[in-house]
Order: C-alpha cells, then structure tokens, then sequence
C-alpha cells in the first residue's frame, strides 16, 4: 500500500473540527484539507472555525476543485447527508485511497463499501469523546480516540498503512479485537444516551444519575443487547458496564449529538440509532418497547420544526 500523506475531511461539526485539528498538528496544513462547497469554503475562511476557544487555521478546499485523489478520505457528516457527501467526493477517490468515517451506528461502512469497494474501507468507530458544537464553536475537554478494524478475512493492508500513518502524526487511536463487536457496543451506547437526552431534554448529568431519563437509557440499552445478540453479536453485560462507566466521566452538563439537534431544531440520527434496533427486532420478532417509545417521541419532537 501506498503511504499516506494526503487527507481530505468531509464534515465540520463537533468531530470533524476534532480530526481536522489533530491531523493538521500532526501532519500539515498543506497535507489536510477540509472539503466543502465553494459557499461553506468562503464562510469557513470569513467567519473561522473555533476549537476550545482558539481559531482553528485549517486548509479549506472547494471539494469540486480538488483534481487528484487523496490518500485518505474521512467523513464526518451526518447520515441523512452521507449519499450527497459520496457522490461530490467520488473523483477524490483513487485506486490507493483508503476511507474511514466517524458517524454513528452500523450503516455507513456498507454505504462506503458499496460506493467505493469494501477494500478501500476501514471499519471506525469514535469514542471517549465529548463533543459539542454551537455555531462556529467546537468545545472539547477530551478528545477520544478512533478505534478501527476490518471484518475477519478481508485484507488488512490498508489498516496496516493507516494505523502507520496516525503513529507518525501521533493520532490516537486503538484496535479492538472483533470490530464488529465493538462498532455493536458503540451502538449500544448511542441508542441509549443519544436519544433518552434528547427526549428528556437532558445533558449527561441526568443520565448519571437515578431517574426517567436514565431508566429510558438503561431499557434501550438491554434491548440493544437482545438484539445485537440476535444477530449473532455477543454483546454482554460487560459491554453495558465499560459504556456506563466512560458517560459516567463525561462532564455532566456536556450533551451527546442528539440533545444538541433537539435544541437547534436539526433532524437527529434516530434512524441509526432506534430505527436500525427496531428494523432487525421486527426481524427477528423481538419487543423492544422502550426503543419504541424513543423513537415516537422523537419522532414526534421532529415533526414540530
């Protein structure tokens, strides 16, 4: 494989200002270029990016006028956004371009397979991080890490040079044993604090501590793992404990995604997080009422904007 040098960051919400800090610090302004239309490019340039309060001085480049493929492609949109993303991307990538994306849930991997090859895809999953964006703000105490893999028996050649790559720019990052499994016990984390603190209307200190809101999250969650395991993914117990414990030493007044949505009046990502639970119990005729009633309610918050 190819070395990597050149990085394209396709989304700038709260973690895609996180990635395309911490890949500038270490590789280069000329090296990262964060893409977007010519509108958002000359915004971006105008009004700045802010990073825990500091500018951000990140390479934006007009995602059309960008000619030669990159050497790594990451995106950090929203789903509902993902298909655009691909197809205003598509020219950025060559035979030697590896892509990773940092959404939520199980779905965007196989999106990414089916437009681009599975080859050129490394599973990834962002965590222990805390992220919140208002604005042309990000703030970020701590900024987690990327945990990465490939399915069993697909070539690992293209993890093998990622993972060289974030060495040499000193980009955190782990690798879990069965990434399947751990992009699974993510979901199991989104499902249940994303959409129980957009509900109650809550950050995380309410999901810390005894009440509607962290009941709703601990139901959702013991349905995430009668489905997962449904679908032959041995979630556990265990799974339930690591997650808790890592929301238990988030800020209590930090916000998941979904809480923020909920309060600038965007489209959430429920469809990832309850619409994926309840599409594959209905396959396997599991109840799950508590991702049920999650899902109307938001669905019933989403309707009002």
């Amino acid at each position: 494989m190819k070395e990597i040098q050149t990085v394209g960051i396709v989304g700038l919400g709260a973690l895609g200002v996180i990635f395309a800090h911490q890949l500038t610090q270490g590789a280069g302004f000329e090296q990262v270029k964060v893409l977007a239309g010519t509108q958002r490019t000359a915004r971006y340039e105008k009004e700045g990016i802010f990073l825990n309060g500091e500018r951000c001085a990140f390479h934006y480049a007009d995602t059309a006028a960008q000619t030669e493929p990159l050497d790594l492609l990451l995106f950090a949109v929203k789903f509902g956004a993902l298909e655009s993303a691909i197809e205003e991307c598509r020219h950025l990538v060559g035979p030697d371009t590896t892509i990773i994306s940092a959404l939520n849930g199980i779905s965007s991997e196989q999106v990414l397979s089916d437009a681009f090859g599975k080859e050129k895809v490394v599973w990834c999953v962002a965590q222990k991080m805390s992220a919140v964006k208002e604005g042309n703000r990000a703030t970020c105490p701590v900024f987690g890490e990327l945990a990465l893999g490939v399915p069993a028996g697909q070539d690992d050649s293209r993890l093998r040079a990622l993972t060289a790559f974030f060495d040499r720019v000193h980009f955190p990052y782990s690798l879990p044993q069965n990434i399947q499994v751990h992009m699974w016990s993510k979901l199991l984390c989104n499902t249940r604090c994303n959409q129980s603190a957009m509900v109650f209307q809550c950050g995380y200190r309410n999901l810390q501590i005894p009440g509607p809101a962290r009941d709703a999250m601990l139901g959702a969650m013991q349905e995430v793992v009668q489905v997962a395991n449904a679908e032959g993914v041995p979630l556990s117990e265990k799974d339930v404990q690591e997650w808790d414990s890592i929301i238990q030493t988030f800020p209590g007044d930090g916000e998941p995604s979904m809480r923020q949505d909920g309060k600038a009046h965007r489209k959430s990502e429920v469809e990832l997080f309850a619409g994926t639970i309840r599409r594959l119990a209905a396959k396997h005729g599991i109840p799950v009422p508590v991702n049920d009633w999650l899902y109307q309610q938001v669905q019933e918050m989403e309707s009002r904007y």
